[in-house]
């Protein structure tokens, strides 16, 4: 990894400006940045550690913890979310037995919920590493995972994948909610504006 960061490290008119480009290579290591790797980039580029680390914590692209083989990631922006991408990633935590933001048990896949992944005529989609599958069913997304499983991606899924996150704070989906949960909540929320209305009418 030296040898390539040094070539990197070439290319900017101050170390601390090849800060990300340096993390993306340390990450395609393990697929996360380790402390021991923290450390030396901030060695580096001349910077800190906890001021490397602030930068990656920063940036929902790099990892500060360990993740899956397979970094599953289901885009929920509008597209997506219109084609049901939020029925599809219940699906995903279900099938895998896992939430948006863990890994399963046996370290073979995290799932997570990404922002735009500009694949949107394929809507509803989702990362695997660097490869995108689209047009996705719950069906299409079970036979996905079970090949992965089985190693029948391994030639064109590239190991340790990088991916956009979103952690998202409130809006359309919080923990607990369900999107049948929601849309009972949105209909109780119009009958119970048409029956204001009505009241106000009469």
């Amino acid at each position: 990894m030296r040898a390539r960061a040094a070539e990197l490290l070439e290319l900017y008119p101050h170390p601390r400006s090849a800060l990300i480009p340096i993390c993306h290579l340390a990450q395609e290591q393990d697929g996360w940045l380790r402390p021991e790797a923290i450390a030396e980039i901030a060695e580096l580029v001349g910077l800190a550690p906890a001021e490397v680390l602030g930068t990656a914590s920063f940036y929902d692209m790099l990892h500060t913890e360990p993740v899956g083989r397979y970094l599953v990631s289901v885009c929920t922006n509008i597209a997506c979310l219109l084609r049901g991408a939020y029925e599809l990633l219940e699906h995903a935590e279900e099938h895998l037995d896992v939430r948006a933001g863990g890994t399963t048990a046996d370290g073979v896949f995290t799932l997570e919920e990404a922002e735009c992944l500009a694949d949107c005529g394929r809507a509803p989609v989702c990362q695997v590493n660097h490869r995108f599958f689209g047009d996705l069913t719950a069906q299409s997304f079970d036979t996905l995972v079970d090949s992965l499983r089985a190693g029948r991606h391994d030639a064109d899924v590239p190991p340790h994948g990088t991916l956009i996150r979103v952690r998202r704070q409130g809006g359309l989906r919080v923990d607990g909610d369900t999107v049948a949960g929601e849309r009972a909540a949105m209909a109780a929320a119009i009958a119970q504006r048409a029956g204001s209305g009505g009241a106000a009418s009469s």
